[in-house]
């Protein structure tokens, strides 16, 4: 059984940074994504990594979050830098087994979810 517990949400002022981390148990991961859901809107991705350290992100994050991975112990990081009220939204962690040739930004991919942490930044 795979579980991914998530941690490092809460409030931030514009302009601030949060770091947000997953850790998952179970078994090892190959992708792990990160995607947020803002009140009333579709789940999004904002980013992943593989477990060989290739990244990607959103347009709309691209320069500000940073992906992370330590692989020994199962965890992934994002660092949010520089963050708007646009960001606030819930963010899931996302775990995937299987071998994608590139990082997957389609949600239904990923067969894993953290509980989603809550990210609010105020204006």
């Amino acid at each position: 059984q795979v579980q991914l517990v998530e941690s490092g949400g809460g409030l931030v002022q514009a302009g601030g940074s949060l770091r947000l981390s997953c850790a998952a148990s179970g078994r090892s991961m190959y992708n792990m994504g990160w995607f947020r859901q803002a009140p009333g809107k579709e789940r999004e991705f904002a980013g992943g990594i593989n477990r060989r350290g290739s990244t990607a992100y959103a347009d709309s994050v691209k320069g500000r979050f940073t992906d992370s991975r330590d692989n020994a112990k199962n965890t992934v990081y994002l660092q949010m830098n520089s963050l708007n009220p646009e960001d606030t939204a819930v963010y899931f962690c996302a775990a995937s087994a299987t071998i994608f040739s590139s990082i997957n930004r389609d949600p239904d991919s990923y067969a894993y979810w953290g509980q989603g942490t809550q990210v609010t930044v105020s204006s």
